[in-house]
């Protein structure tokens, strides 16, 4: 959706960087949440509370990643979309 609208809106080529770079974040974010659960699960099948601690860790990680892309999306779109609409409307 954001890639859709950032060709809509014409984005520069530092927005698209900023963009890109924000959506590798979180997935990088996503990809080590998810070696840390894998890890977590192989060297404690039973539950324990550290284990629980690390997960819950690696999930705020992810979590804040994605809160920071959303921010960043509508600081990056919001200007533009608001111009864009205001033409339309107009």
């Amino acid at each position: 959706m954001v890639v859709i609208m950032g060709f809509w809106l014409h984005l520069g080529i530092t927005e698209w960087a900023i963009i890109i770079i924000t959506i590798g974040s979180v997935w990088s974010a996503e990809c080590i949440n998810t070696g840390i659960e894998a890890t977590i699960d192989l060297v404690s099948p039973q539950q324990h509370p550290l284990a629980k601690i690390a997960k819950d860790a690696g999930a705020a990680g992810v979590l804040i990643a994605a809160i920071v892309s959303v921010i960043v999306g509508i600081l990056i779109l919001g200007p533009p979309l608001v111009l864009k609409i205001g033409t339309v409307i107009h």
